[in-house]
């Protein structure tokens, strides 16, 4: 009965990771990521990464409170697989990478893939194994065959 419960956390992580991610873009100025994505080659990237910024955003509450989360993950998987491809593939799988500790304290290298397979990962196991409990998924679902139920007895 506990297993019931695994994909909340699932759905708490991803989503504030998400989240996350697009806010500070958004907090940063979507200038300063139109710039990277231009200096990257991305094609229209002021749309683009308002595209991007929208869908961490967006994709990210709806993850949260598991709603319609079959259709958000699409998107999200899209901008990881990306963000992969562009970004991290060059600099291996770890995403932590620990070049030195100074006084200082430590310095990390550039982070490799690691962490978007692990999201891509979490992502399709909400999606096959659906929301959970505390989900709106998971409230369409009863309201939906309730309404069944009754097409069926009536």
């Amino acid at each position: 009965m506990i297993a019931h419960w695994a994909p909340l956390p699932l759905r708490l992580i991803v989503g504030y990771g998400f989240c996350a991610h697009g806010f500070a873009k958004l907090l940063r100025g979507p200038d300063n990521f139109t710039g990277l994505l231009h200096a990257m080659g991305v094609p229209m990237p002021y749309l683009m990464a308002w595209i991007t910024i929208a869908t961490e955003i967006v994709g990210g509450m709806f993850v949260i409170v598991g709603a319609l989360v079959p259709i958000v993950s699409v998107p999200m998987a899209i901008v990881l697989l990306v963000a992969i491809f562009t970004v991290h593939l060059q600099y291996g799988f770890s995403s932590i990478k620990l070049l030195e500790i100074t006084p200082s304290g430590a310095h990390f290298g550039q982070p490799g893939y690691e962490t978007d397979l692990l999201y891509l990962a979490c992502i399709a196991a909400l999606v096959i194994g659906g929301s959970g409990p505390l989900s709106v998924d998971g409230w369409l679902l009863r309201r939906s065959n309730a309404f069944t139920s009754k097409d069926r007895v009536g």
